[in-house]
């Protein structure tokens, strides 16, 4: 039986919030009243048929693509849903990175993919190795799937390595998808999507984890007219239209998209410094160090992860992800961005919980 549920949405959605949260993925939510707009500029209905034209434009010119290569979708998620449908059929093999996003897996198993697996090692710092992807692929392959900023390490991976698996993809007929909502959380001479690389590349995003804009449902993909206008098509399943008025909040919201980050890069920031500070000093953990990103993967070095987060969730109030959901059943997953004060104060209550072990 195809799988038809995520575990890690049920325990997020159930189980993620503490007093300390240090389980969210992203950065905290952009307020409505920062966000210059009236009543008066939103309408309930509008024309959305295949996309909003203004909204189209202005997701066109962020990523340096022409209108007809964008298809909106409702938040990163969806699109990751909408792309792989359009680009798989039951039985296809699909290559997924390991360890990755619990819902990307999820998708393509409910999809009836072949999932196979290629390492991003710890060892490694979780880079991807184009090797390994050659050494599990095959002549059925007909999608390569991974992150960039990586989630849950937020490693970053190189045009380099990326062409390096473009040319891979290239050479059995396969797509690479690359979910990017992450990237732009590298805040000074960030990438250009890796959509330009070739036309093998599919790219997902949205507005949700770097700007904090989650409640707009502002996603998109990135695809080859013919196939995004293919998506478009295979939308009207899902979805007849978006909701009108987040069209008109995110096309607002791209018109100050760089203050909207900026706004959330000094709360990342902050708290990045106090996750060194915390791992320089703190000996019950280890991570891989990166530079970027909202989320960071350590290691418990001693006992077991599930009794862990359940005696730091009930005894000191705070709340971490699983690793078992990204297939590391010896790590959890914290989050950055939303409140530095929180942040410290849960990273302090880690420290107490891992001492009094």
């Amino acid at each position: 039986m195809r799988q038809r549920h995520s575990d890690y949405m049920l325990w997020a959605k159930t189980q993620g919030r503490a007093r300390f949260n240090l389980a969210s993925s992203g950065v905290g939510p952009f307020p409505l009243r920062e966000l210059p707009v009236t009543i008066d500029q939103l309408e309930i209905n509008g024309d959305s048929t295949y996309g909003y034209a203004p909204l189209q434009q202005a997701i066109a010119k962020k990523c340096g693509v022409d209108p007809d290569c964008v298809v909106a979708a409702a938040g990163t998620s969806m699109a990751n849903h909408l792309a792989m449908a359009a680009l798989i059929d039951p039985g296809d093999e699909v290559l997924i990175e390991h360890p990755t996003y619990e819902l990307l897996t999820s998708t393509a198993l409910y999809l009836g993919a072949a999932v196979k697996h290629f390492p991003r090692s710890e060892e490694s710092g979780y880079a991807v190795d184009p090797a390994e992807i050659r050494r599990v692929m095959s002549p059925k392959t007909k999608l390569i799937v991974l992150t960039n900023l990586h989630n849950p390490s937020s490693v970053l991976t190189p045009d380099s390595v990326l062409r390096e698996v473009g040319n891979l993809a290239r050479s059995v007929g396969a797509h690479v998808l690359v979910d990017e909502v992450y990237l732009d959380a590298v805040y000074e001479n960030t990438p250009r999507s890796s959509y330009h690389l070739g036309p093998e590349f599919i790219v997902t995003t949205s507005l949700t984890k770097v700007y904090g804009l989650s409640g707009l449902r502002c996603g998109w993909i990135l695809a080859e007219p013919d196939l995004a206008r293919a998506m478009w098509r295979l939308n009207d399943l899902f979805a007849s239209i978006p909701a009108h008025p987040a069209e008109l909040l995110s096309v607002v919201a791209f018109e100050h998209l760089d203050q909207i980050r900026e706004r959330a890069r000094k709360v990342v920031e902050a708290d990045r410094k106090l996750l060194s500070a915390f791992l320089a000093r703190v000996k019950g953990v280890s991570a891989v160090s990166t530079e970027f990103g909202t989320t960071a993967v350590l290691r418990l070095l001693r006992g077991g992860v599930e009794p862990f987060l359940l005696r730091l969730r009930t005894e000191f109030e705070t709340s971490a992800v699983p690793g078992g959901f990204f297939g590391l059943p010896n790590h959890f997953r914290i989050g950055m961005g939303v409140d530095t004060e929180m942040f410290g104060e849960g990273l302090r209550r880690i420290e107490r919980a891992l001492v009094s072990d």
